[in-house]
């Protein structure tokens, strides 16, 4: 018999996945043994309580599959097969395990069916608990199959809202890096205007014969400020742009005051 269950949507902590089924089962009284573990499939021998058979787990596109395959138990078929053969409920069982190709266990499960045809109540009412035991511990899989969905789904829910609110994070970063820019870029066009304006004031008192000399050097170090400012900028090295954004002003205004002192004093 056959059991095949899949957990929605957790493919991704496929390795998360296996490793919490086994914790589950063992503690609900599992015994897990020859375990083959590989990145994307795993198999393994299970028994809980009288019954026991295989697991076959897989990556099926966004879902993990998983197989439970019951292997049967000799106490299965021994419940009542001393009545069956005491009532001629086998019918040819005894011949059948005589034969050298085929072992007592599959020739008197094979006949199980003859068995309750034959009046062996016994025989198969072993066989129905039997099977209502590997519905039991069906049910314990597909319990504990959906609890650690249910926790990988907390977990992936709980990464996507982290990469919600990092995207969120980003974002904000880069629009308040974006405001900065415009902010620092009307800052030095408005610069680039002053430290122009006083230079053309310079050279034009110079060619009147003012002394420009003193104005003269605060105005390259101003430019020379901006140009530092600017590259900056390029750089997007904002913390370091306004500083220099302010000694060029500075220098700036000091030469527009050291031209006026020069032109004062001619």
């Amino acid at each position: 018999m056959v059991f095949i269950y899949y957990s929605q949507g957790v493919s991704s902590l496929y390795q998360d996945f296996t490793e919490r089924l086994m914790s589950h089962l063992a503690l609900k009284g599992t015994e897990i043994t020859q375990q083959v573990l590989n990145p994307a499939t795993a198999t393994m021998h299970v028994k809980h309580t009288d019954e026991q058979g295989k697991l076959d787990i897989s990556v099926e596109n966004e879902n993990v599959k998983v197989t439970y395959t019951v292997e049967r138990q000799q106490k299965e078929i021994t419940k009542g097969v001393m009545g069956a053969i005491a009532g001629a409920g086998l019918g040819g069982v005894i011949g059948n395990i005589l034969r050298k190709d085929q072992s007592a266990r599959d020739a008197i499960t094979g006949a199980i069916g003859g068995a309750a045809a034959g009046g062996a109540y016994e025989a198969y009412q072993g066989w129905e608990e039997s099977k209502n035991e590997r519905t039991r511990f069906a049910e314990v899989l597909a319990e504990t199959i959906k609890e650690v969905e249910d926790e990988l789904q907390s977990i992936i829910e709980g990464q996507e809202q982290a990469k919600s609110e990092s995207r969120e994070r980003g974002r904000q970063k880069i629009e308040e890096e974006n405001a900065k820019a415009d902010e620092y870029r009307s800052m030095l066009e408005d610069l680039y205007g002053q430290v122009l304006a006083v230079q053309e004031e310079v050279e034009m008192a110079k060619s009147e014969g003012t002394n420009v000399t003193k104005a003269k050097g605060r105005i390259d170090r101003a430019e020379s400020l901006y140009k530092e400012a600017q590259a900056s900028f390029d750089k997007k090295d904002f913390g370091t742009i306004k500083p220099k954004i302010t000694a060029s002003q500075n220098m700036a205004d000091k030469a527009r005051e050291a031209l006026s002192e020069a032109q004062s004093g001619s």
